[in-house]
């Protein structure tokens, strides 16, 4: 069995390789990114492995199954980089539905507890020994509310962090679940009340900049945002002004709507010609991450075990173990 490894980072290959040559998979591993110009590369493999942010899409659809592709392995737990709607009743589509939801959501409480509390500050001061307190003063996280969109895996153990602080919990789901000491409301209540609101839900037609310039000025003025979902969860643009005009009290980024062409390269002796995220990035009250959330030595295995599987029981035994019907 030969698999199409596309988007390869050095940190991807050590788990795979060892899951895959236990279970006689040869993999390819390619650097470049799945897209129309790339997915010739494919061309006599069984499938493909792709990522968050490889292109799915028509052609490349149509280019992959006319190379005689079989299945579509995400080694993520998102899908909207994929055409389902063309995809439609040809090959499968596999994902990695709970690789290690406590990396993402220790990752989102990393994140505020680094912005109310000034920890990137801190290091970059006392590194040159400045060690002023001014401009440092944070808050506490007992008492105060926070509001999860999304109460899936990684929402659910987010929230149980929050709980250990002491927080109360508001949360929205279209499928609210049973969890003790969380208050379901609507969208509206929960962007009105909550001191952080924290996204965890995946993004669809129905959540695409779901937090807007609308959305904004409901929210409290000291209000802080995090996101370790999908970037285009939030308008970019709109979270830049109301940053800018004080209105929010900051935001957590792990990732960002229009990442496709930056997020995992190294771009410190380039010009980014992104002007939002750049300005975003300069803002005092604004931590970006590089959709960094999954990247635990533990959320690494579990991908590369589940993905392998998932490949291995679909051609050898015709099972469809997270298979994507979106």
């Amino acid at each position: 069995m030969k698999i199409a490894f596309f988007d390869t980072k050095a940190y991807d290959k050590p788990s795979f390789e060892k899951y895959a040559s236990a279970c006689g998979v040869d993999i390819k591993f390619y650097e470049t990114k799945l897209t129309e110009d790339t997915a010739s590369l494919a061309a006599g493999f069984d499938g493909v492995c792709v990522f968050v942010n490889d292109t799915v899409s028509a052609p490349v659809i149509d280019a992959l199954i006319e190379g005689g592709c079989k299945f579509i392995a995400l080694r993520c737990a998102g899908f909207n980089n994929v055409d389902f709607k063309h995809l439609a009743g040809r090959i499968p589509v596999f994902n990695v539905p709970a690789y290690s939801p406590h990396s993402v959501a220790e990752h989102a409480m990393a994140m505020l507890l680094t912005s109310i509390r000034r920890i990137h500050k801190a290091y970059i001061r006392t590194r040159d020994f400045n060690f002023s307190l001014n401009g440092m003063t944070g808050f506490d996280l007992h008492g105060k509310t926070v509001g999860v969109v999304g109460t899936g895996k990684i929402g659910r153990c987010f929230i149980d962090i929050c709980r250990g602080f002491g927080m109360k919990i508001l949360a929205y789901d279209k499928y609210p679940a049973d969890i003790p000491d969380v208050t379901y409301t609507d969208t509206d209540t929960l962007f009105r009340e909550s001191d952080i609101i924290s996204l965890h839900c995946p993004l669809t037609d129905e959540t695409y900049h779901m937090i807007d310039g609308d959305v904004i000025e409901k929210m409290k003025k000291r209000a802080i945002i995090i996101n370790t979902s999908r970037g285009a969860l939030i308008d970019a643009q709109a979270l830049l002004a109301a940053i800018k005009e004080r209105r929010l009290g900051g935001a957590c980024l792990d990732v960002y709507e229009d990442e496709n062409d930056l997020f995992f390269e190294d771009y410190s002796n380039h010009i980014v010609s992104d002007d939002v995220l750049a300005r975003l990035i300069s803002m005092p009250n604004v931590i970006v991450t590089s959709h960094q959330a999954f990247l635990t030595e533990d959320a690494l295995d579990n991908i590369a075990e589940t993905t392998i599987d998932n490949i291995v029981g679909y051609v050898n035994e015709g099972t469809e173990s997270n298979r994507v019907t979106a």
